[in-house]
């Protein structure tokens, strides 16, 4: 159902692309078109937070933290956001929310595809003695981001994988 839904506000075009990797695909993956799709992102959120049993969600700045924000008042479990890079000022945080060294941490992501973003952002909440073990993703591209992840002990969980919305 959500592989239709994503399909049908338009988030996945067919084309010639150029990625942020500098790779081409032949498919791009505009999850903003569903992030600021207020039917979309409530689907989204009611179905990782029926999945969530850490006691953080965490996002990562800017494009999973609509997701993890709507998933953490769905879930009733507070929110981390986690930068890309720290603030240049005041506390010069990696992360804004509270973590408490133990806590386990479910980190969602809009989009993987080899999963390095998300690596960054594993390290980071490690870093300060979190435990993340999972990751939920809404679309996996399906290049390399769960062989990744399981080399950190991380299972990925997506949503949706590309294949399948390439199928509909």
């Amino acid at each position: 159902m959500l592989a239709k839904l994503l399909k049908d506000v338009g988030c996945i075009k067919f084309g010639d692309f150029i990625l942020s990797s500098g790779k081409r695909s032949d498919y791009y993956v505009d999850i903003k078109k569903a992030i600021t799709n207020p039917e979309v992102l409530e689907a989204i959120g009611k179905e990782i937070a029926k999945r969530v049993y850490e006691d953080k969600i965490a996002g990562i700045e800017l494009g999973s933290v609509p997701i993890a924000s709507v998933t953490s008042v769905f879930s009733k479990k507070p929110l981390i956001i986690i930068r890309k890079k720290a603030k240049d000022y005041g506390t010069k945080s990696k992360i804004e929310g509270d973590l408490k060294e133990g806590e386990r941490v479910l980190i969602v992501e809009d989009v993987t595809t080899t999963g390095n973003s998300v690596i960054k952002a594993i390290e980071k909440v490690r870093k300060l003695g979190g435990i993340v073990e999972r990751v939920i993703v809404v679309v996996d591209r399906e290049e390399g981001a769960e062989e990744n992840l399981k080399k950190l002990g991380v299972k990925l969980e997506p949503l949706v994988r590309v294949s399948e919305i390439r199928s509909q």
